[in-house]
């Protein structure tokens, strides 16, 4: 860290040229590198040009008072992160220096100042800084790390979830055994996917990343998705799941799949924290202008000290006595994250251990009349097999996806490179691509932009797989060619829907 500090370059700005010649020999034979400013102006043009690593930075100048300085740099984004050392020998009472920290100076010291004083606060607040910036990058490579990890978890679920479906298809009819456990990899396989999903989110919400999908949302709808998404631990803890929903449409202006998630979340959470055969209740409805989304169980509780602590991330608080505390504990984070995104507000109540706990959503209302939409049909109708080609350099990924879609009526072939992709893009002229991003010798992005250059192929429907399901990932996408955009491991529900048929 010493020679950290030795590197670090001082501006000084004082419009006395005795006082900034002292300070530089003080700072230089402490093995500083000094530069120097006489005015407020200047000292901003050479924080832009030089980028500082300390201000020293005089209250009284010529053209602006170094407090206003101090504002102008933490302001600009090109110099908030300077460190600011302010000094005055005229503003020396306690209110000028919460003065100057409240404006944005990191310390604030009255003169005279004592050579060693001026050392040692100097050196006290690169070490602060020099330590940020490490906590910075341990930060950044710890998200990095998380997406690449999420990515490469997805990569072998992919086979396994296709493999699931690839059986059920095969066989629909089996002993109630092999029934059992073909459930069960389907159930923790999904689980996994929920797992993966969520370390994904914590990074994007770290860094600020999500964004939602703007539309009108109608939530009986997220409802019956997030029902189905829990129906799994639901059954496997023999719950009584208790839903009320209003008879007319309740709309929120929001992001479908997230508030499916929201929803998911938090049903999953009752589930997972309610001894088996108790039960979850769900109720809908909208009181003034929102929309009131209330989840309760008679499970564990909680205890009143703990109520704000499980909206922490990695936040856990105690677990059914039948099984060991699962999950990462950062579900409920997460829901708060994206209900505030939504402008809606999570609380939880509990009467005390052992008495159950309520979750209530509250979201702005939208009034939408479904009527006025404007329902156009898809002309292209049909059954006919439809021509594919799966691309994916995970064999087991493709030839698994390409069986699925064999048994339901298509016509499949497959490739596992870029270049292969294309030459047999150039003979078969599928109708669908499944074209993985991340390929051994191209990616995804080149495939698909000279695959829309091949005869016949400027129509055909470009589905982009990837590990990485970020807004940004799926703008790489768009940008390139693609049509669809489907996070793996592929959801074969998902596939479906694309209506593969009559496209």
């Amino acid at each position: 860290m010493l020679s950290n500090l030795l590197n670090s370059v001082i501006l000084i700005v004082d419009d006395s040229d005795a006082a900034r010649y002292a300070r530089s020999r003080i700072l230089i034979r402490a093995g500083f590198k000094v530069i120097e400013a006489a005015t407020g102006n200047m000292a901003l043009t050479m924080a832009r040009e030089n980028r500082p690593d300390l201000v020293l930075l005089d209250t009284k100048l010529p053209d602006i008072n170094g407090m206003d300085v101090c504002r102008k740099l933490k302001s600009d984004l090109d110099t908030k992160a300077i460190l600011v050392l302010q000094t005055s020998a005229s503003y020396i009472g306690v209110a000028d220096k919460i003065r100057a920290l409240e404006g944005g100076a990191d310390n604030y010291l009255f003169e005279p100042i004592e050579p060693e004083e001026l050392v040692a606060n100097v050196k006290a607040l690169l070490r602060l800084a020099i330590v940020e910036r490490e906590l910075r990058d341990v930060d950044r490579r710890k998200d990095e790390f998380l997406a690449t990890l999420a990515h490469e978890l997805r990569n072998p679920l992919g086979p396994i979830r296709s493999s699931v479906e690839l059986l059920c298809k095969l066989e629909p009819s089996v002993p109630e055994a092999q029934d059992r456990a073909r459930k069960t990899i389907a159930r923790h396989t999904d689980h996994l996917v929920r797992l993966v999903d969520d370390l994904l989110d914590v990074a994007r919400i770290s860094q600020g990343k999500i964004t939602l999908h703007q539309e009108r949302v109608e939530l009986k709808s997220a409802v019956a998705n997030a029902r189905e998404s829990v129906a799994g631990i639901i059954e496997s803890r023999r719950h009584t799941l208790n839903v009320s929903l209003p008879e007319n449409d309740v709309w929120i202006k929001g992001d479908h799949v997230r508030m499916c998630q929201i929803i998911g979340n938090l049903l999953h959470n009752a589930a997972k924290f309610t001894p088996p055969g108790g039960v979850v209740g769900l109720d809908l409805k909208v009181e003034d202008d929102e929309a009131v989304l209330r989840i309760s169980d008679n499970g564990i509780g909680l205890e009143e000290a703990n109520i704000d602590f499980i909206f922490g991330l990695f936040a856990q608080d105690g677990h059914a006595r039948d099984r060991v505390q699962d999950g990462l504990g950062i579900g409920l984070s997460l829901v708060r994250s994206l209900v505030a995104l939504h402008d809606g507000t999570v609380t939880a109540t509990s009467p005390g251990l052992g008495k159950g706990s309520v979750f209530e959503v509250r979201l702005p209302a939208y009034p939408y009349d479904r009527s006025n939409d404007e329902k156009a049909l898809d002309p292209r109708q049909g059954t006919a097999a439809t021509r594919i080609l799966v691309v994916d350099d995970n064999a087991d990924a493709a030839n698994t996806l390409a069986e699925l879609l064999g048994i339901d009526g298509h016509d499949v072939i497959t490739a596992y490179s870029g270049r292969e992709a294309l030459a047999r893009a150039a003979d078969f002229h599928p109708r669908f691509v499944f074209l993985d991003i991340g390929l051994p010798d191209m990616t995804g992005y080149e495939v698909a932009a000279q695959m829309r250059k091949l005869p016949g192929m400027d129509t055909a429907v470009l589905i982009a797989l990837t590990g990485y399901g970020q807004a940004r990932d799926r703008e790489l996408a768009m940008d390139a060619g693609f049509d669809e955009h489907v996070v793996k491991p592929i959801d074969f529900a998902k596939v479906t829907s694309l209506n593969l048929h009559t496209r």
